[in-house]
């Protein structure tokens, strides 16, 4: 483990089945600009969303020992599959410490307005999970919520392709039953789909409101952190560490244009 001074200067830990959870740290930093953060997505290993429960559970355990070795306070599970899959074993296990993790905005987007037609686009697996019918039964007298698995979207972002003629094709098969009774809004329920938002806008119309967690978990892991003292005293803007199973550098350049593909500018630590 790594040592700092006091534990309020620890980096947050962050990570995700891929490079999908750098939507929300990119939400993170923009909420938190000065703390440090360090980034683990585990590519080598992604998808996770089309494993076995037991799979991603292990796996996603593993990736939070990996981020405790390096001394962070708090860590945040940008990926909705893992949060699914593993987030009570993580707290369980982790309890001295905040755990965050992600769930679809389902909640905005049936607030939306009316009664409104929600889509929700996620792994199959965040979409069989309890944690997600859970979250669906809640709001389902106040909205028509559709499921949409989408094996394979997640593919297309871990290879940086995130417009083009070859993803619009995959995308408007998925959304061909949509097409004679439009949606109202989409839920972006996996951390990877942000990065296709654009292109989901513009097969989809710009009339359909889409939504995504990322802004609401850096919004929680802020109140998390100021509950339990862990917030940053530091004035200066903090630094960005970015660290995948797949440790070549066209991952790094990917993950380095994902995360300056936002307003936010981050400084990357070397």
């Amino acid at each position: 483990m790594e040592k700092y001074e006091n534990r309020q200067e620890c980096p947050i830990g962050v990570f995700d089945s891929g490079v999908g959870g750098i939507s929300v740290l990119r939400e993170l930093v923009a909420q938190m600009p000065n703390e440090n953060y360090i980034f683990f997505g585990d590519s080598k290993n992604a998808p996770y969303g089309t494993k076995t429960l037991e799979e991603v559970q292990k796996l996603t355990c593993a990736d939070a020992e990996y981020l405790l070795s390096r001394g962070v306070k708090a860590l945040v599970v940008a990926c909705n599959t893992a949060t699914s899959a593993a987030i009570r074993i993580l707290r369980e296990k982790y309890a001295d410490m905040p755990v965050i993790g992600i769930e679809p905005a389902l909640k905005p987007a049936v607030h939306a307005g009316g009664h409104p037609r929600v889509l929700v686009m996620a792994t199959p697996m965040t979409l069989r999970e309890e944690k997600f019918h859970a979250l669906m039964q809640r709001f389902e007298s106040d909205a028509e919520i559709l499921r949409l698995p989408c094996p394979g979207l997640v593919e297309y972002v871990e290879q940086g392709v995130l417009e083009g003629a070859e993803l619009e094709a995959f995308l408007a098969n998925l959304f061909e039953p949509y097409q004679s009774h439009p949606v109202d809004c989409v839920v972006l329920g996996c951390t990877h789909y942000p990065f296709v938002r654009e292109t989901i806008q513009k097969l989809l119309g710009a009339g359909v409101q889409i939504f995504d967690g990322g802004a609401g978990t850096a919004r929680e892991t802020e109140r998390r952190l100021k509950d339990c003292g862990l917030c940053s005293g530091r004035a200066q803007q903090g630094t960005v560490e970015l660290c995948n199973s797949l440790a070549s550098e066209q991952m790094k350049q990917l993950e380095i244009r994902l995360l300056q593909s936002g307003t936010v500018q981050a400084i990357i630590k070397k």
